[in-house]
């Protein structure tokens, strides 16, 4: 139980991949829940070869029956995960006026639903062993600003920075705190499965929309994540932007 372990949704690639790689860099073991296999093996076998620890579970976070599945396997291995970084999500824009609502409720479930079914799953475990705990959810700038047709990301972002605060409160009690990060513009297409990475590329105007100089990457949420896990403890219920400065600058057309 004295062991530092992180369990990680949607860990086989993109920013989670970045942020499942730092946990183990800075010895957590760590557990990573994704739908793809290929990623997710492939993210273990790297931690792997580096001297960490760390398994991976095929799961899909909107059904409760696989989130059990993970984290009772996560416990079984490692102990009990005193973090969790809800960062599994999918998108499904589409022109607004022909948004399917079948596609509009599966990202719901994945994103929001899964958010708390693998909050409640973490959190029981932590009751149990009458231990405190980080929950780090992943938001989006999406919460705040839009483009057209991002309806139902957008709605399902602004849905987890409500219930980062409302689980702060219902949480904090039992020595478990929640907060939440907002990426803006992070590149992850060098940190998909091998198999599908792209060497990413960014025009002058691509990085000139940043005050920083430069669009983002996984390691950027990452270890504000862990500064979230190690060096908040009197933080909860917040929400840490992390865009280059782009959501506040003002643009002219």
């Amino acid at each position: 139980m004295d062991a530092k372990i992180a369990a990680i949704t949607g860990g086989g690639q993109g920013i989670g991949r970045g942020i499942a790689y730092a946990f183990a860099a800075a010895g957590y073991a760590v557990s990573i829940a994704d739908p793809a296999a290929d990623a997710g093996e492939e993210a273990v076998e790297y931690i792997s070869k580096l001297g960490g620890r760390a398994l991976y579970e095929r799961a899909d976070t909107s059904r409760e029956e696989d989130v059990s599945r993970w984290i009772a396997r996560t416990i079984k291995t490692f102990g009990c995960p005193e973090v969790l970084v809800n960062n599994a999500g999918i998108n499904a824009n589409q022109p607004f006026l022909e948004l399917r609502i079948k596609d509009f409720d599966h990202v719901q479930a994945v994103n929001v639903r899964g958010a708390v079914l693998c909050t409640q799953a973490v959190a029981r475990e932590l009751v149990k062993a009458k231990r405190g705990g980080a929950i780090i959810n992943i938001a989006s700038t999406r919460a705040f600003m839009s483009e057209a047709n991002t309806e139902a990301y957008t709605a399902s972002k602004g849905a987890i920075i409500a219930l980062t605060h409302g689980m702060a409160i219902s949480l904090g009690g039992y020595g478990i705190r929640v907060n939440a990060i907002s990426p803006g513009w992070i590149e992850t297409g060098d940190w998909q499965y091998s198999g599908r990475a792209k060497i990413p590329h960014h025009s002058d105007t691509d990085k000139a929309q940043h005050p920083v100089g430069r669009v983002g990457v996984p390691d950027d949420i990452a270890k504000a994540c862990l500064f979230l896990a190690n060096d908040a403890g009197f933080m909860t219920g917040q929400n840490i932007i992390i865009d280059g400065g782009m959501s506040v600058k003002m643009i002219y057309v």
